[in-house]
Order: C-alpha cells, then structure tokens, then sequence
C-alpha cells in the first residue's frame, strides 16, 4: 500500500469517528487540536487503526501519533514489517 492510498484510508476512518468532513483533514492535521479528539476518541482511533490493519502498536508509539502524519509515517514502517 503506498502513502497516498494509506492516507484516503486513514483520513476515512478518523472522519468517520470524528465526524469531520474528510476534506478538512490533511497530513499536517493534528488530532486533538485541528480535528477536535479528545482522549477516548484518540484511543478509539488506534483501536480502529490496529484493527484495521492487523497490527498492536506500543505506548510509545500511540504517544507519538499526534498528527496524520505521524500516523502515517507509523503505518507506513509497520506495514513493511
């Protein structure tokens, strides 16, 4: 899968559990502070995220995923492995 794919596929899930239009979410998107998560909406989102894509991410990883871009950047090493 490559990044532009993961994006539309990431941006639909967080759109949909934040009910934030998908055109308003880019990669430099913050999760709390642009698109309005608060804490149980983020652990929602890596739920979704680690359901969706089969994989476990660790506490420091979750701690780093402020942005999409950082979601992304997590999936696109995770996806490899």
């Amino acid at each position: 899968m490559n990044r532009e794919e993961l994006f539309k596929k990431v941006a639909e899930m967080i759109s949909e559990k934040l009910n934030v239009p998908i055109e308003d979410i880019d990669e430099d998107s913050h999760i709390i502070e642009d698109l309005g998560a608060d804490s149980l909406d983020a652990f929602d989102l890596v739920m979704i995220i680690e359901d969706e894509f089969g994989i476990k991410l660790e506490d420091d990883e979750i701690e780093r995923m402020l942005t999409v871009k950082d979601i992304l950047d997590l999936l696109m090493e995770k996806v490899k492995e």
